[in-house]
């Protein structure tokens, strides 16, 4: 699969248009940069894919809910009784932990409020920042004792509050009349918290108040690096494009760990019916390397707790609709929405499948 990734970079940027000449780098000089029609701009689950002109500011908003349900190591399903009695949990030997994973996750879903700003210092650099709202919630099924397959109970934990800030430039690097070409360079910045506390359901019963688990926690602890390149290309009333960008960790954090490194190409096409609406199509590949390090306060018999069972690679679909609001009082405001399946997941280890995403979005230009 990783072999996948490289080749279809190395082939997305040899298709990518030559420029031969200055007179074709006029920026901010055609349509893309004009937003007259809906699919002028790619899906809402795509960041960073236009630029504006000089002096143009756009603000926006989106809200994403990704639901995940049942486990899966690798690509193989598993039942919550299987992965009670015969899942090793890597805590084995220290006080209170059993021999296999005793706490098993059942579903996930996450709420997440995006806010962002784009301003344009020239008609080739566009500035983009966001700041994320972050909701989660995970229920679990606790086994009684050290052996055997009697449910306990059930719980759930949450955590909310702000994630990690995102910095992006935007800087042109080739477009005509119908193709555009620019790298995304951009860091986030470790606002978001990784000590979240909740109360959990022990196998013996008592219920204390513990770190939880790395899916839960906010924001990644470290700085990062957010490098990418997007094409996209318009005519008469077909637009379609495509993404490649990436997530590097920079050392590790406070808590003596470093999420893994993202690599994601992403692939779509749009058709505007009329030109306040359009649909779109859009394939993602992305692949996420486990979690290198490990917070000494997370230990528990429970999956999320072993920094082995993150990343992996996967492959989903998404569906979009896209409007621009042609008068009145929402005169050129665009609204969105996009949902999203997956088509393919190898988990690495023990991990929750993906099941669904949605994402809403809203955008002004000015």
């Amino acid at each position: 699969m990783k072999k996948l990734y490289i080749a279809s970079l190395l082939a997305f940027l040899i298709l990518l248009p030559q420029s031969g000449s200055a007179e074709t780098i006029q920026f901010g000089s055609y349509c893309t940069h004009c937003h007259t029609k809906a699919n002028a701009h790619a899906p809402i689950g795509v960041m960073g894919d236009h630029r504006h002109r000089k002096g143009e500011w756009m603000v926006s908003y989106r809200y994403m809910r990704m639901h995940m349900e049942d486990n899966r190591d690798g690509t193989d399903d598993l039942s919550p009784v299987e992965i009670a009695t015969t899942v090793p949990n890597r805590f084995f030997g220290t006080p209170m932990q059993p021999s296999t994973l005793r706490v098993v996750p059942l579903e996930m879903t996450t709420d997440m409020h995006m806010f962002g700003a784009m301003y344009a210092p020239s008609d080739r650099i566009t500035l983009m920042g966001m700041v994320n709202y972050i909701d989660r919630e995970m229920d679990h099924v606790t086994f009684q004792g050290g052996a055997g397959t009697t449910e306990l109970g059930n719980f759930t934990t949450e955590t909310s509050g702000f994630g990690d800030v995102g910095l992006s430039a935007l800087i042109g690097i080739y477009e005509n009349e119908t193709h555009s070409v620019h790298f995304n360079a951009g860091t986030s910045i470790p606002t978001g918290s990784i000590d979240e506390r909740d109360d959990v359901l022990a196998p013996n019963g008592m219920r204390p108040t513990l770190r939880l688990p790395y899916a839960m926690q906010l924001g990644t602890g470290t700085f990062d690096l957010l490098p990418g390149i997007i094409y996209t290309g318009h005519h008469n009333n077909m637009g379609w494009g495509a993404q490649y960008k990436a997530r590097f960790h920079l050392g590790n954090n406070s808590q003596g760990y470093s999420r893994g490194d993202k690599h994601q190409i992403t692939a779509w096409g749009s058709y505007a019916f009329r030109p306040w609406v359009s649909g779109s199509l859009r394939f993602t590949a992305e692949t996420e390397s486990e979690i290198d390090g490990i917070d000494s306060e997370i230990v528990a018999p429970v999956q999320t707790a072993d920094p082995d069972n993150y990343g992996g690679e996967s492959i989903s679909a998404s569906a979009g609709l896209n409007f621009l609001i042609p008068n009145g009082i929402l005169k050129n405001h665009r609204f969105s929405i996009e949902a999203t399946l997956p088509v393919y997941q190898d988990l690495n280890g023990l991990q929750m499948k993906r099941d669904h995403m949605v994402t809403l979005g809203w955008q002004k230009s000015f």
